[in-house]
This record gives structure tokens, sequence and C-alpha cells, in this order.
């Protein structure tokens, strides 16, 4: 399916050298906020008490959170849970606060609002689960990347491994620049946005790798420039259609999604932009750079014996 078809090459490896300083200046900003700032995480990875509170109605998870926010505490995280009854509140954790104090102001508040507010349950999440999550989080991250490099080096060719991986942790590195920049918060949605996009950009740079392939077998006289400009210019209408759908949904999330969802889907609009910058731009420029070739892909016959230069040398006119 395709919206339009464009008939010239567009020549976007003309100006690769420039996109691509563009993108190694931004990836070095990203990386100086993220050690400068750093990232500004969540309860899950920090500590903090939780609580479950329920109603005997849908609850306004809005006026909750203005409740809850209104007693100073910074970085709320209030959304439904199991059904429109029944409320989950993360609270950061407080020095010289404990954790039953605080879930006993917070109730104190919520039932001055609404006397059928019910405690159901609260406990308290401490540092050391919150690093064993960052470090699960890590350890998914790179697994994604090792499997990443080893399915597109077994299906395409080395070369094109390492221009994906380079490409994706771009991706990767500029989302959380921005969460390191703005101070947003980074949660465990987050990072599987963060994952999400990575398995996502990884497929636009397998739709572009694969044409290329394609390409190198049906035009034996074009270069490898012109191959790789082809293969970009001809998937254009997929990649508008299939992003924009995709980015269609996200975009619904964010704004009407609410604060549950608003920096998940920030996440992935993010990735979404950088993924289809950085497959086109980056994945594909650094495979021409490293020397791809049609004979990385294509595989020589071979020659029979006593056959030479494709014809039987032992032949008798």
């Amino acid at each position: 399916m395709e919206f339009f078809k464009i008939k010239k090459d567009i020549p976007f490896m003309k100006n690769a050298l420039v996109f691509n300083a563009i993108s190694f200046v931004t990836f070095l900003l990203a990386v100086f906020f993220l050690f400068s700032r750093g990232l500004h995480l969540s309860v899950e990875f920090t500590g903090g008490t939780v609580m479950e509170v329920s109603y005997t109605q849908a609850a306004d998870v809005g006026k909750v959170r203005g409740v809850v926010a209104g007693l100073g505490f910074n970085d709320v995280q209030v959304q439904n849970f199991g059904s429109a009854r029944d409320v989950m509140i993360r609270l950061p954790a407080q020095a010289g606060v404990s954790s039953a104090q605080q879930s006993e102001r917070v109730m104190s508040a919520l039932k001055a609002d609404n006397a059928e507010a019910t405690m159901r349950r609260t406990e308290f999440v401490g540092p050391q689960v919150g690093e064993e999550l960052a470090t699960d989080g890590l350890k998914a991250l790179a697994f994604v990347v090792v499997g990443i490099m080893l399915y597109l080096a077994v299906r395409f060719e080395w070369k094109f491994a390492v221009a994906a991986i380079v490409a994706n942790l771009h991706d990767v590195i500029i989302i959380l620049g921005f969460f390191a920049f703005f101070q947003w918060e980074f949660s465990l949605a987050v990072l599987a946005a963060v994952l999400a996009v990575l398995g996502y950009s990884v497929n636009e740079s397998v739709v572009i790798f694969d044409r290329i392939r394609e390409n190198f077998r049906r035009f034996r006289k074009l270069t490898t420039v012109e191959i790789i400009d082809n293969a970009i210019t001809s998937t254009i209408s997929r990649t508008i259609i299939t992003h924009g759908c995709t980015q269609i949904m996200v975009l619904s999330m964010l704004l009407f999604g609410g604060e549950t969802l608003h920096y998940f889907a920030m996440a992935l609009t993010i990735g979404i932009c950088f993924g289809i910058y950085s497959s086109v731009f980056v994945a594909a420029a650094i495979a021409m750079w490293l020397g791809i070739r049609r004979e990385d892909l294509i595989k020589a016959p071979v020659k029979k014996d006593g056959d030479q230069d494709g014809e039987n040398a032992g032949a008798v006119v």
C-alpha cells in the first residue's frame, strides 16, 4: 500500500555527513545532561510508600491527586487499579517521616475530602528494592541490545548489525537525555517505553536493510550510495503509514491518557521521531561508511570443477 510513489530517488546519503554531525552533537548533549543532572527516578527506583485506597463509587483520580499534592508531597503518582473505585497512591520517601506517618496524614486528608475513602493496604518500598529494579532494568536493556545484534548479524551482515545498534543506542540515549534535561519522572513505564523504542527502531532499520539487499540483486550497475538512496526513497510511503498510525495512537495517550501515561507516551513520541531519523541518516550512513558491498550480502555462484568463467572449459567444438 502506498500513498504516493516518488519516481526520482532522493539523495539522502549526499547530506549524511551533515545530519550525522548534528546527531553526534545531540548525542553528546544527551550524555552531558545524563551525567550533570541525572535521571529523576520515580518511587519504584528510589523507595517510598505505596497506598491502596478504595471508594464506594468511581474515584476522581485528579481530585485525589490534588488533595495529596496539597499536603506538600512532590512527584506523587495516583492511578486507578483493578477498578474505577480503587486508587493506588505512591509517595516518595521523606527524611524523618515514617511510612506509617505518611499514610495516616494522607488518609486524614482524603477522608476530610470524602468520608467514603477506605484504606485497603499500605506498604513501604525500600531503596534496596528500587536498586534491584534499576539493575534488572539495565539487564533487560543489555539483553535486548545483544539480541538485536545477533539477529541482524545472522540475517544480514555484521556491518548492518553494528550500524543498527549504534543507531538504536543513539535513540535510547537521546530519550534519556530529554528526561534528564527536563527532569521528567523516569518510572518503570518509561523504561518499558525505552525497550519498546529499541524494537520499534530496529524494525525500521530492518525494512531499509531488506530493501538494500533486494536492490543489490536487482540493480547491478548502481553504486552503493545509489542503492541506499533508492532503498530509503522506495520505503518512504510505508514509513509514513506505519509511523503515522503509531504516532496517532501514542498522541491519544499523551493528550487523553492522564498523568499516569503522560511520560510513557512522551518517551514513545521522542523515540518514534528519532527512530525514523536514525534509521535513515544514522544506520544507513554508518553501513555505507563501513563499506557495505554487494558481495557482503550476495554470495558468488560456486564454480564447478572444469568450469572457467562460468563456461565449460572442456567443451569441444
